[in-house]
C-alpha cells in the first residue's frame, strides 16, 4: 500500500508599499499593492531600461554618502518582479547611517574602496555582525534588520546592491525617531532612550539628512 500525503499552505502577499488600506468601493480605490499593470501589447523595451548608474552621487552632505535608487519608480518593468538595485557612493569616512529595509533583503558588492559594514539581530540578543569589505567583497543584510556601511578608507568608495523587492523602502533610524511628522512626544523618547528631555529636544531640533 502506498501512502500519499499532500500539504497545502497559503499566505498573504508581501506588502509592496507602507500601507494599503482596504476599501469597500473599488471605484474609490487609488492604489493597488504595487503598481497598476500596462497592457502587455503596449509594453516596450524602455519599460525595462534605466541609464545613469555609472554616474556618482553627490556626497557633499552631512553623512558623506548618496544612494541612487533603481526601483519600480525608475524602471516600470520591475513591477511584480520582486527585485531592485541601488548605487551607493561614499566620501572618505562617509557613512550610510543605521537603517532598515522593511520589505527586502540586501546583497551589497563593493566596487571601489574599503567599507566597514554590519547588521544587528532582533531582540533579545541584538548581536552585531560586522565585516571589513574590500573591492569585490559581498555582504548580505537580512530583511528588516538594522544595518549600516562606513567608508573607513582615505578615498571615495562605491558599492552596488540588489534588493529583494521592487520597492524595498528605507527607514533611517535617527530620522524616523527624531524627525517624525508630527514629532514624537519628547517625554516618551526621554524615557525610552533613558536620556534627559533636553537632550531629546536638542536631537529633535537638528536637521537629519536623508541620503536616499
Amino acid at each position: 500500500m502506498a501512502l500519499v500525503s499532500s500539504l497545502a499552505s497559503a499566505s498573504d502577499p508581501s506588502p509592496l508599499q507602507d500601507t494599503c488600506v482596504a476599501i469597500a468601493e473599488p471605484k474609490n480605490a487609488v492604489f493597488v499593492n504595487g503598481k497598476f499593470c500596462k497592457n502587455p501589447n503596449l509594453t516596450k523595451a524602455e519599460d525595462f531600461f534605466y541609464s545613469g548608474l555609472d554616474k556618482p552621487g553627490n556626497v557633499s552632505n552631512p553623512v558623506g554618502s548618496a544612494v541612487t535608487q533603481v526601483n519600480v519608480a525608475q524602471i516600470a518593468g520591475l513591477n511584480t518582479l520582486g527585485i531592485s538595485a541601488v548605487r551607493i557612493d561614499y566620501a572618505p569616512y562617509g557613512q550610510n547611517p543605521p537603517h532598515t529595509h522593511p520589505r527586502a533583503t540586501e546583497i551589497l558588492t563593493v566596487l571601489e574602496g574599503t567599507l566597514l559594514v554590519g547588521f544587528v539581530t532582533s531582540n533579545p540578543e541584538n548581536r552585531l555582525f560586522t565585516k571589513v569589505l574590500n573591492k569585490g567583497d559581498v555582504f548580505v543584510f537580512p530583511i528588516g534588520l538594522i544595518h549600516f556601511q562606513f567608508n573607513i578608507g582615505h578615498t571615495n568608495a562605491v558599492a552596488i546592491a540588489g534588493l529583494s523587492s521592487q520597492n524595498p523602502g528605507v527607514i533611517t533610524i535617527a530620522n524616523a525617531v527624531f524627525r517624525s511628522d508630527p514629532a514624537i512626544d519628547p517625554d516618551f523618547l526621554a524615557k525610552a532612550f533613558q536620556l534627559d528631555k533636553n537632550v531629546v529636544k536638542n536631537l529633535q531640533s537638528r536637521f537629519w539628512y536623508d541620503n536616499n
